[in-house]
Formats: structure tokens, sequence, C-alpha cells
């Protein structure tokens, strides 16, 4: 298997997507890169424009909280769409990928599925086709999105792995257990 860092081309910059924000990017030479376990992660693109984002949102729903509005889903994915479309995207050639939702805490509810369904239930009434998606299972993920493409990949991590990964910028890569590219 190919280490991630062979893949990446010599200009690639990184640029991590943390929880409750988002980011969109017209620059081939820009990665989005993002860690999930509950949370979940979509990833835009129109590939005619060349332009696309991702977000990455706690809770479903909107939760009328003011300035903690991205963490929630309805914001989330406003904030994504509306950004994307001024910076030139076509709503009727925007692809979806969906990753994340994982139940990686145990004795808790699945806030994970909740997520999940409501990231589904929103581009469906969006009208915007999911192309690809991975969503579910109790392992957290790192994903890297080429967002002028559309190109997306994976790392299953370990479950202890989340909670440090999300509180602090990983110094050395995270144990891999499974890797998976979508195109």
């Amino acid at each position: 298997m190919t280490s991630a860092a062979a893949l990446r081309r010599p200009t690639e910059r990184i640029v991590h997507v943390v929880q409750g924000h988002h980011a969109i990017v017209d620059d081939p030479d820009v990665v989005l890169s993002t860690i999930l376990g509950s949370c979940v992660a979509t990833c835009l693109c129109d590939p005619v424009a060349g332009v696309g984002g991702m977000n990455h949102f706690l809770l479903p729903g909107d939760g009328n909280a003011g300035g903690e509005g991205q963490k929630y889903g309805v914001n989330a994915m406003e904030l994504l769409i509306n950004g994307l479309l001024q910076r030139g995207a076509l709503r009727s050639r925007l692809q979806a990928k969906l990753f994340g939702g994982g139940h990686v805490i145990n004795n808790l509810s699945d806030i994970g599925a909740q997520n999940a369904a409501f990231a589904r239930r929103f581009l469906q009434v969006e009208a915007i086709p999911v192309v690809g998606e991975s969503l579910g299972g109790v392992q957290a993920r790192r994903i890297r999105y080429w967002p002028t493409t559309g190109r997306a990949s994976q790392l299953l991590l370990e479950r202890a792995e989340v909670f440090g990964a999300e509180k602090r910028a990983p110094v050395e890569p995270p144990v891999e257990t499974g890797a998976l590219e979508l195109f």
C-alpha cells in the first residue's frame, strides 16, 4: 500500500477543516482535510467550475445557536452551498460526498446516525446528488478532499485515536487500519 505522502504532489497544500467550520477552494493545489467521529463532513464540488468545499458539523438541525451556528447542520450546509455559488458553482452541477457519522463513544446516544440522516435528507431536499459516502460504523476517519475535482480519500483510525486527534494537531500520522478512495 502506498503512503499518503507518496501520493501527494510537491505543490499540494493541506488545509484542515476543524469542527464547526467550512472551507471553499478553487485552487487545484489545495487539499482539504478533517478528522471525524460522530461529526459529518459534507464535501461539495462543481467539477466544471473547478470549485468545491467541505464543512464539518457537530449536530443535526439548526439549534438556533446565534454565533455558534456552524456547528449545526443547517447553518453549515447553507454556508457551504451559498459560498460555492458565490465562487461560480452552479447548483445543478453540485455533487456531494458524505463522511463521518460514526458511533465512536459507547453508552451515549448515536448522534452520528442523526447527523448522517440529516445530511442525506438535506441534500435530497436540495436535489444535490450524493455520489459517494462513508457514514456510520464505530471508527473515526481522516478525510482528504480535492475540492476542484471532487476526489476524496479516507483512512479509518483506531478508536482511541480520534479523541487525541480532535484536541490537538497530530504529531505523527495515525495508524492506518483501512483506506478507501472515492473518485
